[in-house]
């Protein structure tokens, strides 16, 4: 900007940050700081700091969590949970009263058109849908008991990510990440691997809240560049970008100094700096050429039906293996929300998913990372027993299922039990709220003290005393 009076150039903060910080090697990741609390990640292990968070010496096993989320809600009856009664019933009214989303649309009882027989030593019943899955169920926990509160789907989005149905609250990825910390000061502590589309609810999925920006998702693409900005631009050579850094982050810590505290802007200043390292990290992270032809061949990578996911599921094992805490991997827009023609929809999706999620529980465990990594397959909520139109189902929030592997959880279990058709949890039921608190537990972390002040109170991931969120131990190994 030009001082009018003295006829010099003065340098105006805003507009320099929004006019160069594209050619400055890109705003490289506010999750890299995610030991701004706690102190430099790179000079620590991944152990708390201090006993602030830990939970039961007994529990914590896991130091990474891989969820593979489902978005849509997927039918449990088709896929985890066989019902032989709604077989039997098939095309009768329901005898019960249900809760109906779309209730012009209510139907009959639909029967499941594919077969279960159970698997592993455990004997565990999957859909024939699900192959692969089946040859792994030995090492999952099977939750069939699974409620939530709404059969909305960004209002279930946000509680199962955020434990509470309203916008703008910090998802639990990065809880994990505020109580624990990075494990690398090169690489994002949490990633999110998306389809080119954003999921439903989009970038709120992995949004740090109200927590310290330091601890949101960091989404890489799933074509070109994974980070945006990521590279230095040609034609600018690194003494020039080293240069236009420190001006940078002079300017920067100048107006911290002069402004106070402010969360975004500490890790602004520090991303700069972690830019550099990242442009040699990414990519070598992301680089799957030096993976072995049968490592590719387990996670479908050489069929064109489970490449793409196979691709982002042995990407996250990379990740893993590079001391990424959490990654997640999300499907564009709502596929499992089968409306309409829910069987061939199934098909569809699992032909696509199923192969190279099973294969992500095997290869971590034959790499010994499955103890350590607790891996999640779940969408949001369930769907109903009676048809909508001919071939579709509806909501259902008081019962679904997922499944969970390794990170000291319990292999070859099955909790729970739904009534005869599959629309309400009646044995051992879990909420939302237990979920999160056990999920946690698996970390270490005690749900109960892990808290950060918010609005004159200490709150929480689980808020506990509202909720009644509780551990469900015989998860647990």
């Amino acid at each position: 900007m030009i001082d009018r009076h003295s006829n010099t150039w003065q340098i105006d903060r805003r507009r320099f940050l929004g006019n160069y910080v594209g050619s400055l090697g890109g705003i490289a990741l506010a999750s890299l700081l995610a030991d701004e609390r706690i102190g430099n990640a790179g000079e620590r292990d991944s152990t708390p700091p201090d006993d602030t968070f830990l939970n039961h010496p007994g529990w914590g096993k896991a130091k990474n969590v891989i969820c593979l989320f489902q978005h849509g809600g997927p039918s449990q009856m088709d896929l985890f949970d066989a019902k032989p009664e709604l077989t039997r019933r098939h095309g009768q009214p329901h005898p019960d009263e249900l809760e109906v989303h779309f209730h012009t649309k209510q139907g009959n009882l639909l029967a499941s058109p594919f077969k279960f027989r159970p698997h592993g030593q455990s004997g565990m019943q999957l859909s024939e849908l699900l192959p692969h899955t089946a040859g792994v169920v030995d090492d999952l926990t099977l939750i069939r008991s699974m409620t939530t509160e709404s059969v909305d789907h960004e209002a279930a989005l946000r509680l199962i990510h955020t434990g509470r149905i309203i916008a703008s609250r910090p998802v639990w990825g990065s809880w994990v990440l505020y109580a624990l910390g990075s494990e690398n000061r090169d690489l994002p502590s949490y990633v999110v691997l998306a389809d080119n589309g954003l999921p439903i609810d989009g970038v709120r999925n992995w949004s740090s809240g109200w927590l310290p920006a330091s601890f949101q998702g960091t989404r890489f693409q799933r074509d070109g560049s994974p980070v945006l900005h990521l590279n230095t631009p040609e034609g600018i050579t690194p003494g020039a970008r080293r240069r236009q850094l420190d001006l940078l982050k002079a300017l920067n810590t100048d107006h911290a100094a002069r402004h106070g505290s402010n969360n975004e802007l500490a890790a602004r200043i520090a991303n700069f700096e972690t830019a550099a390292r990242m442009q040699t990290a990414v990519p070598e992270a992301v680089n799957l050429s030096r993976e072995t032809a049968s490592t590719r061949r387990l996670y479908g990578l050489d069929n064109p039906t489970t490449a793409d996911y196979g691709r982002r599921c042995l990407l996250a094992r990379r990740l893993v293996e590079r001391g990424v805490r959490f990654v997640q991997i999300f499907l564009e827009g709502q596929p499992w929300d089968t409306h309409s023609k829910n069987a061939e929809s199934l098909k569809g999706l699992c032909a696509r998913t199923d192969q190279p999620s099973a294969a992500l529980v095997r290869d971590l465990k034959q790499r010994g990372l499955l103890d350590s990594t607790i891996v999640i397959w779940a969408g949001e909520f369930g769907r109903l027993p009676i048809s909508q139109d001919d071939d579709g189902r509806d909501h259902n929030r008081h019962a679904f299922s997922l499944w969970l592997a390794g990170g000291g959880f319990s292999g070859g279990y099955v909790h729970g039990e739904t009534d005869p058709f599959g629309y309400q949890a009646v044995r051992d039921i879990v909420t939302i709220h237990d979920l999160h608190a056990t999920l946690l537990a698996a970390l270490g972390i005690d749900h109960r003290r892990l808290t950060y002040p918010h609005e004159g109170r200490a709150d929480s991931l689980s808020d506990h005393q509202v909720t009644g969120a509780r551990v469900v131990p015989e998860l647990l190994a």
